[in-house]
């Protein structure tokens, strides 16, 4: 084409890329039209590399039209457009707290969703693909040097794809029509010359090509290990070391979404060395650059124990500490998760509290971010435990926070604030603390959305229960005599309401409330006119759990009686009649079932699901007398119900029993019955068992002496506890009679 013909050609194509940009948008016809006329243009070219600046103007023209849309600032070409590789997932279990899910960005606004489709459907993908690779050149195009212009051209269609590829269903036409294993080529041209100081055109083109794999790779595994496999990977790795904080971002978000729920992808961005880049990005000032960083820290380490200790020896504790304090909500949310992760590695649940994270997760726990308050509970939850740490956290002032959390009506800031809460019941010193703070009170009225919360909870009342003896009773017993109205009121009945049947001692209980006088102040309290309504309240209460406290078993003829029954429980379709004054009486769940604000309060008929009538009925017979016979055959059954409704006596009852029939054949399906529903006594006399019957074990069928030192392993912690406890209780026990025998002389 001559000079003349050119020059004709390129006025004639701005020309109609200025009249298609200039159109109205009204509708999705008008927009496919401007489309059309565009792709007619582009496609008319018989050699697009000689009519570049034609060809990008076209281009740019199908830009500005997927582009269109709220989602993007036309004026800001640095915007990263891409969608976020997806929330984090931990693995569900009783007592652990589950961290909220994560959109990283706004959904695509209906507008641009619009055009992005009318761009595919006219057939954008099919038009520019080729023209991609004709521009990106050799098959080695590491060793191709492209003009400027080239570059640009280079870098409008990888953002162009890079849009498309925002809408998963696009993603699959984009990869048929060959652009993945061009983008990866790009990303490599722009490695192999292995210049930090990157910038200009090959800057953008290169970050435009890690944002278009990032797109593709979006939640499709396929195309993650497609982009490992046609070596994608180490090239990202490389450009890390870009001075380009644009470059640098870009390529941290595909390794982001390359690592994340892929096995393979994390040990290879591991491998390759991108630890220590990623430990300087997470020390940059720039807010984007540390939140890529920590995003991909964050999914290296997701599932993968060594990935997480070799984060840790890269230097990256400190950064991530700091980074709580970040003026992005984003980066401190994935930072306080990451802590929450790395506290399950013992020597570091420790370094990070001595690092100076506790104050500003506390402080995060009142942000208006709902996801950074669930963030900052999952972390002190995971610190919590640790005696040392439960101590430290209530010391900075982390309760309080906490238990509004609790208040809160959204089931996840519950769960992580209840699991927490859990954690800093542990310690005694902090049970002064809840009694004082009045957070006793609070937990009880506490209405819990989801099962695993009212679980969690009622193990924590059961916790503070059985912390309220010796020197932290004494201790909370003086800090009412020194209180005065209702802070003394309010001290009184916190301990009302940590007392059981069981727990504490009769003796303790006579000093508690009669010599320290805290039933008079109960009852004045009671009958003072000045008493706060809620305060009054709750001593009523305080005073009637005092008065159920003094059991009394109403004996064999009120099971399964009419007789003054007021509750009903449905049992394999047959009504099973009880008497609520009973059941509170003997468990902190019923007591919870009927006294707070579960669905079974106001119930008359309460369903048993997956509990048998015989099961049920020894069950309540327990209640009701005291004891019950465990037939061997019912026996974990029944130990499984008084797990689940905490009846002490009935556990006791069934472990005996379990115990009882212990052989070398049954022992290892006992102990693993034991941990599983929290039965110490029954585990204990199963490692006892393994002890005495060692040639036993070892001769049965099946049985080795590997096979025994395997069962010892699981058992081992529960020898250790038995034997520690026999010791000092023994010691304990030589100590007190040669005092009491120094004393006689």
């Amino acid at each position: 084409m001559s000079d003349s013909s050119r020059k004709r050609r390129l006025a004639e194509v701005a020309s109609t890329s200025l009249n298609v940009l200039t159109m109205g948008s009204a509708t999705t016809t008008d927009v496919s039209h401007k489309i059309r006329l565009l792709l007619k243009a582009l496609l008319a070219e018989a050699d697009p590399l000689k009519e570049l600046q034609s060809v990008k103007t076209t281009v740019r023209a199908l830009l500005e039209i997927c582009k269109n849309g709220e989602y993007w600032d036309l004026a800001r070409e640095e915007v990263t457009l891409r969608q976020g590789p997806g929330p984090f997932l931990q693995s569900p279990g009783t007592l652990h707290a589950c961290p909220p899910a994560r959109g990283d960005e706004a959904p695509l606004s209906p507008l641009a969703e619009e055009n992005l489709d009318a761009a595919a459907r006219e057939g954008t993908v099919g038009a520019v693909v080729p023209l991609l690779k004709q521009a990106c050149g050799s098959d080695d195009p590491s060793s191709v040097n492209p003009p400027v212009e080239v570059e640009e051209l280079e870098r409008d269609i990888c953002f162009l794809l890079g849009l498309l590829a925002i809408k998963v269903a696009h993603q699959q036409a984009i990869c048929k029509a060959g652009a993945l294993r061009t983008l990866v080529a790009l990303v490599a041209r722009y490695a192999a010359r292995g210049d930090p100081h990157l910038s200009g055109s090959a800057a953008a083109a290169a970050r435009r090509a890690a944002d278009a794999i990032t797109n593709l790779a979006h939640e499709n595994n396929a195309i993650k290990d497609r982009v490992r496999g046609e070596g994608g990977v180490p090239h990202l790795v490389a450009l890390l070391s870009s001075v380009d904080p644009k470059v640098q971002r870009a390529v941290a978000g595909s390794l982001r979404t390359l690592a994340f729920k892929n096995e393979e992808n994390k040990a290879l961005i591991v491998a390759l060395g991108a630890l220590p880049l990623l430990v300087q990005m997470l020390h940059a000032e720039d807010t984007t650059l540390h939140y890529e960083a920590v995003g991909v820290v964050g999914n290296l380490v997701h599932s993968s124990a060594p990935i997480k200790r070799a984060v840790l020896e890269a230097g990256a504790l400190q950064p991530i500490i700091n980074l709580l304090s970040s003026p992005c909500p984003d980066s401190q949310r994935e930072a306080a998760l990451l802590l929450g992760q790395f506290a399950t590695e013992g020597e570091y649940k420790f370094a990070i509290v001595q690092r100076g994270a506790v104050a500003p997760l506390i402080e995060m726990l009142a942000h208006a971010d709902t996801q950074l308050r669930e963030m900052a509970a999952f972390a002190l939850g995971r610190l919590a435990q640790n005696a040392d740490n439960q101590a430290g956290i209530i010391a900075s002032g982390g309760l309080l926070p906490l238990m509004d959390l609790l208040e809160s009506r959204l089931g996840n800031l519950q769960h992580n604030a209840a699991f927490a809460l859990y954690g800093l019941s542990d310690n005694d010193d902090n049970l002064i603390e809840f009694v004082r703070e009045g957070v006793v009170q609070r937990i009880l009225a506490c209405d819990m959305i989801v099962q695993p919360s009212r679980d969690c909870v009622a193990k924590t009342l059961k916790r503070l229960q059985e912390r309220l003896r010796g020197r932290v009773l004494a201790q909370i017993l003086y800090n009412m005599q020194g209180a005065g109205g209702a802070a003394r009121a309010r001290i009184a009945v916190a301990l009302a309401a940590l007392t059981t049947p069981d727990s504490p001692s009769p003796a303790a209980k006579r000093v508690m409330f009669l010599e320290k006088r805290t039933v008079h102040v109960l009852v004045d309290a009671l009958t003072d006119p000045h008493t706060p309504g809620d305060l009054q309240a709750q001593a009523a209460a305080s005073l009637m759990r005092v008065a159920r406290g003094l059991r009394v078993y109403l004996g064999p003829q009120y099971v399964n009686s009419r007789v003054e029954s007021d509750v009903t429980f449905q049992v394999e379709g047959r009504p099973f009649y009880a008497h609520r004054i009973a059941l509170q009486a003997c468990s902190d769940i019923f007591r919870s079932m009927f006294d707070g604000h579960y669905r079974e309060t106001d119930a008359s008929v309460i369903p048993i699901p997956n509990i048998r009538w015989e099961v049920w009925e020894a069950t309540m017979r327990c209640i009701y007398c005291g004891s019950v016979a465990v037939p061997p055959e019912a026996a974990q059954e029944l130990l499984a119900v008084s797990d689940q409704y905490m009846l002490d006596t009935l556990k006791r009852l069934c472990e005996a029993a379990i115990a009882e029939g212990l052989t070398p054949d049954n022992v290892s399906a006992a102990f693993e019955l034991a941990e599983g529903f929290n039965a110490p006594d029954l585990a204990k006399r199963c490692v006892l068992f393994c002890l005495a019957h060692h040639a036993a074990l070892v001769a049965a069928p099946g049985g080795s002496r590997a096979g025994y030192a395997v069962a010892m392993q699981r058992m081992a912690p529960r020898l250790h506890a038995a034997l520690a406890e026999h010791i000092a209780r023994n010691a304990d026990a030589a100590a007190a009679s040669a005092g009491a025998a120094e004393a006689g002389s």
